[in-house]
């Protein structure tokens, strides 16, 4: 087995984020999933750059070589990135997200509309907009099963917290899809994602300038249908 790099990292008001910075041109920011880590971008990152990009891939709070904590708001979640962007003198980027990555994403479109140029989403989690909360463990072993998490390097505290946000209403998160400026591409899994098309119809709907496309390959696309991920991406990008 290969010995573990150390990565570089950024303190951002006292949490520590490892980030993977490659390539050069145009910055590209990832954004990976629940339990997983920036190691996940390992193929699109060559991709890209190849194609003349610099890629910044983070491991977002209680993941990978980044600090565990007892704050695991979306919100924190957010600021990190954007504070890590800025100790690295990155003003404007493209971003991509997946799944809890996206959903962060998407909020960081919309709360700094000026520096995000594209933005892609794959296969978010949507809140409902309003309603009751769905308890955070309904589905959790599923959940956790489907994404293969079970054994990845994360802190499995901050999973219950990090369900509660994304299953319960949040008309503050809807409303900031409004305020996306950046061409947006949402790629949907299709009918074997956990995530249900009818919630991805309706969040692209809200975003000025977005396209959603499905990729039939479950939660997990740039990992089950790579290819068909990366030219999507490439694609879009500018």
């Amino acid at each position: 087995m290969a010995a573990r790099v150390s990565l570089p990292t950024v303190d951002v008001g006292g949490v520590r984020i490892a980030y993977r910075r490659e390539g050069s041109g145009p910055a590209v920011v990832l954004l990976h999933a629940l339990a997983s880590s920036s190691a996940t971008w390992s193929s699109l990152t060559r991709d890209l750059v190849a194609s003349g990009r610099e890629v910044i891939a983070l491991d977002l709070r209680g993941h990978g070589q980044s600090s565990w904590t007892g704050d695991y708001l979306l919100d924190s979640v957010q600021r990190d990135v954007v504070g890590v962007l800025d100790a690295l003198g990155v003003a404007a980027f493209d971003l991509v997200g997946h799944s809890l990555g996206a959903h962060v994403a998407a909020l960081l479109a919309g709360r700094e509309p000026d520096r995000v140029r594209t933005l892609v989403l794959e296969d978010p989690p949507v809140p409902p907009r309003s309603g009751p909360s769905r308890s955070p463990r309904r589905g959790l072993s599923l959940f956790l099963a489907v994404q293969g998490l079970l054994r990845r390097e994360f802190d499995r505290g901050m999973v219950s917290p990090v369900l509660t946000q994304l299953r319960a209403s949040d008309p503050l998160w809807w409303d900031c899809l409004s305020a996306i400026k950046a061409r947006t591409l949402v790629i949907g899994g299709g009918p074997r994602s956990t995530i249900p098309g009818e919630r991805l119809a309706a969040m692209a709907a809200e975003i000025p300038h977005a396209e959603l496309i499905t990729i039939d390959a479950g939660h997990r696309i740039h990992s089950t249908r790579p290819e068909e991920f990366r030219d999507a991406v490439l694609r879009f990008l500018p």
